[in-house]
């Protein structure tokens, strides 16, 4: 089997990224918390942006791990694909094309509901 363009981050590999850069892991482990507690936004509307601008920067992680999130905020579907429309519309077609990865983690919470 060739290997995959975006291979599972797995823990091993989160184990072996922190015992290269302690420092740096720590730092950005602790920047994400402060960024994503709620604030002036609350987490619920931090994670739908974060959906937004992971469909910007089209990272599969990012997209994959903040639908996950959104919905752990009870973010409904229409929410998210609502965020995703605004991505597409400030990039166009790159955030529209890979909105499918975001509409698989939702197809695929729901079926372990």
């Amino acid at each position: 089997m060739p290997d995959p363009l975006f291979p599972t981050n797995t823990g091993a590999l989160a184990k072996r990224r922190k015992e290269l850069t302690p420092d740096a892991t720590a730092a950005f482990e602790a920047f994400s918390r402060a960024v994503f507690a709620d604030g002036a936004l609350d987490g619920k509307t931090k994670q739908l942006i974060a959906v937004a601008v992971a469909h910007v920067t089209q990272c599969p992680y990012c997209i994959k791990g903040h639908t996950k999130a959104a919905l752990r905020h009870k973010a409904s579907e229409a929410e998210i694909m609502e965020a995703i429309w605004v991505a597409s519309e400030m990039r166009a077609g790159g955030a529209y094309a890979h909105s499918v990865l975001a509409l698989d983690e939702m197809e695929k919470a729901a079926a372990k509901e």
